[in-house]
């Protein structure tokens, strides 16, 4: 039924408790899984050497950040046999990159967590999973952990 599984994923618990039902139902269905981390842009726009050196330590560890979400759920993938391709990508808006990366993948399903990281972070993930649902024309599986 499902070809190509897309999977946001931001390194949180919960969306480790996606990627593991986006295994799962990839592997009942032979499918693939696109994941994908989306970054904010940065920040801040200043004038001087300080606003650059900021905006490299901004995103190395960003990419850092997303390299490692996204090695946990390859892990998951290789373990189970499923097929696997991961994306990081930057939008000002979260959703947008998520249905962005969905329509260009040509997927057929997204999963993702109800909400993400805690704090702060949690109520804006927590939105963007409300967003994704409001916006996509496609299916959503949102995984409650």
């Amino acid at each position: 039924m499902f070809k190509t599984i897309l999977l946001p994923t931001d390194g949180s618990a919960k969306a480790l408790a996606a990627a593991e039902k986006a295994v799962e139902l990839a592997k009942i269905h032979q499918a693939s899984i696109v994941s994908v981390v989306v970054i904010d842009p940065f920040p801040y726009i200043g004038l001087g050497e300080a606003s650059a050196f900021g905006l490299q330590a901004y995103l190395t560890e960003a990419q850092a950040s997303a390299r490692q979400s996204l090695d946990a759920v390859q892990a998951l993938a290789d373990a189970a046999g499923v097929p696997f391709k991961a994306d990081t990508i930057e939008r000002s808006a979260v959703f947008e990159g998520i249905l962005d990366t969905a329509k260009a993948e040509n997927c057929d399903l997204i999963v993702m967590g109800s909400h993400g990281r805690s704090g702060v972070s949690a109520l804006i993930l927590g939105s963007e999973t409300q967003k994704v649902l409001t916006h996509s024309d496609m299916p959503v599986l949102v995984v409650k952990s």
